[in-house]
């Protein structure tokens, strides 16, 4: 009987960790219930921050899908070892180019959010997208809310 309660917890426990981890529509709530807790924006203002905040997530979203299908890995020294050196500087410089990019939409929204919203909500937002980011880690870890 102890070998089948074994047998058995031995099949459950991977799924019951699995389930454990958030995983998309799951993050999206979170990160919706963190940020309406964090910023604690009257109904007014979240008309006007949601839909800038999910056009930013769009557009972050794309260029990070273009980012991932125009880079190589760079944990894999065989590839790099195989590529001429005009093709490794080139990663190099895509990657920077992304890096650009996504600090202009930073910049972009960033400006569009203070102009629309008092500067201490801007302010309460980027405060909370790091927040935000621990607690999500935390999670995936198994570890204890901060």
């Amino acid at each position: 009987m102890k070998n089948l309660l074994f047998v058995a917890l031995m099949f459950l426990l991977p799924t019951t960790l699995l389930a454990q981890k958030p995983r998309g529509e799951e993050i999206e709530s979170l990160k919706i219930a963190f940020f309406t807790q964090k910023l604690d924006l009257s109904p007014e203002e979240a008309k006007i921050f949601w839909p800038i905040y999910n056009d930013m997530q769009a557009e972050q979203n794309a260029l990070r899908k273009e980012r991932i299908q125009k880079m190589i890995s760079f944990k894999k020294t065989t590839e790099i070892d195989n590529l001429t050196d005009a093709q490794v500087q080139s990663l190099i410089t895509s990657e920077f180019d992304f890096k650009q990019k996504d600090l202009n939409l930073d910049k972009k929204y960033y400006n569009k959010l203070k102009a629309v919203l008092p500067i201490k909500i801007v302010g309460k937002f980027y405060r909370a997208q790091e927040g935000f980011k621990r607690e999500l880690l935390n999670r995936f870890k198994g570890g204890k809310r901060q």
